[in-house]
């Protein structure tokens, strides 16, 4: 593979700038986004009041701990515009995600965001071994979801030249590689396997192919399937992070050099580690859920918020910022699926359009080769009981999954009182994907 370390004069100052540097400028952020969101923001003015913390009580970094969560609940209970902190009409974009009971999370932008969001994607472009110049296909989905604009706006700042194909049609997408040659690709890394696919198919070797680096994010992958992409395209397998309610993809992203994890961008998110469970702040270096304070948002500023995301705060080596291990797991029962946000409850609101299928569920992760798939074990009613009628529910099943997630599932129908159960909360995830590598 092409070495694509760093040049003098690639990176910005602040990328190198010293610990103590860092620390000044994110006290100084932070002041003004907690004003800012105190402010602007109805919801957030209401949540400090009642919290009886003020945004003047911020004198260190360390007093961030006094300020509430926030959670992703807050942003349905608010929706559609409850939680902006500017008038809607500065507001140039709105994106949303989906959520557990049809009502999306809406996020929003003002000009500056949209620039901000473009500098920190370049920059992940760049940590990532891409340049000026470099035709950089874009293979994730365009719309509501911040991947497809979020990638192409940072490719376009960086100085790229930007194939803008979105999802699907992987004989398409296989057919512009190999005419258009781009350098860079960035997709999500179970999609890049089935354009590996495409690519035997066509009879076309992989590692032939222009492709220099790629861009992995929006679901979680293993350094085996990092193993397999590099070795099957001779290319840079590199991992980007980040999340709707917090700005998109470039919160965070591993540098090409390393490959060691991922260096936060700390000069506009501050991030926290902390015990899931009593919400206390983590010393760096032990397990825990990942929260961020964003610094710079004007138009959704968040203040203290909840990844969900089990990580660790690590020293930074080819940076200065940060770095996060790659995500292990999450503190809720959310599913990341392929790209696709899952909850059990989404699962059982399928079930229950199902009448010969009775409530007792469990969801049932596996790694099928090299891609992750999704057994939804249920039972039949008394009614449905015959080996025809639960073959006719498992169909049925599958397709209200399909149509309604997005997400390809199996369905495996027990007979009456075969589905698992539990004594006390029930365990509705059970992860038999294999550990580690």
């Amino acid at each position: 593979m092409e070495d694509l370390s760093p040049k003098p004069g690639d990176l910005e100052p602040i990328e190198t700038a010293s610990r103590d540097e860092i620390a000044a400028l994110q006290l100084e952020r932070m002041k003004w986004s907690l004003r800012h969101a105190y402010e602007g923001s109805g919801f957030y003015r209401a949540r400090f009041d009642a919290h009886g913390v003020h945004p003047d009580d911020l004198h260190t970094l360390a007093d961030l701990a006094k300020f509430p969560f926030t959670v992703k609940t807050d942003l349905r209970d608010t929706y559609p515009f409850g939680m902006f902190a500017v008038p809607r009409e500065r507001l140039v974009r709105l994106h949303a995600s989906s959520g557990t009971t049809g009502k999306p999370t809406v996020v929003g932008y003002t000009s500056r965001d949209i620039d901000t969001w473009a500098d920190l994607v370049a920059r992940s472009i760049r940590a990532s071994g891409g340049r000026a110049g470099d035709i950089v296909h874009v293979a994730y989905g365009y719309g509501l979801f911040t991947g497809g604009l979020g990638a192409h706006y940072g490719a376009e700042r960086l100085g790229c030249t930007v194939v803008p194909v979105s999802g699907g049609m992987t004989e398409r997408q296989v057919t512009l590689i190999d005419d258009f040659r781009p350098r860079i690709i960035m997709v999500t890394p179970s999609y890049m396997l089935s354009i590996l696919d495409g690519f035997q198919r066509a009879g076309l070797d992989p590692r032939a192919s222009s492709l220099a680096v790629g861009i992995f994010g929006a679901e979680p992958w293993t350094n085996s399937m990092r193993l397999e992409i590099e070795q099957a395209f001779d290319m840079h397998a590199v991992d980007i992070y980040g999340l709707s309610e917090v700005m998109g993809p470039g919160v965070a992203n591993e540098c090409v050099e390393t490959k060691d994890g991922l260096h936060l961008w700390e000069d506009h998110f501050y991030p926290e580690i902390i015990d899931p469970e009593t919400g206390e702040v983590l010393p760096d270096g032990e397990m825990g859920e990942l929260v961020f304070t964003t610094l710079t948002k004007e138009g959704l500023p968040i203040i203290r918020y909840r990844t969900r995301d089990l990580t660790r705060l690590l020293p930074g080596t080819a940076r200065t910022m940060r770095r996060i291990e790659k995500i292990t797991g999450r503190s809720d029962d959310m599913i990341i699926l392929r790209g696709v946000n899952i909850f059990p409850t989404q699962i059982e609101e399928q079930i229950l359009k199902c009448p010969g299928l009775a409530p007792h569920f469990q969801i049932e992760l596996i790694r099928e080769g090299r891609m992750d798939a999704m057994i939804v074990h249920t039972e039949a009613t008394t009614a449905a009981a015959s080996p025809e009628a639960r073959a006719h529910e498992a169909r049925a099943l599958v397709h209200h999954i399909k149509s309604t997630l997005g997400v390809s599932a199996k369905a495996v129908v027990h007979a009456p009182g075969g589905a698992p159960r539990s004594e006390g909360k029930a365990k509705r995830v059970v992860d038999n994907r294999p550990r580690g590598g």
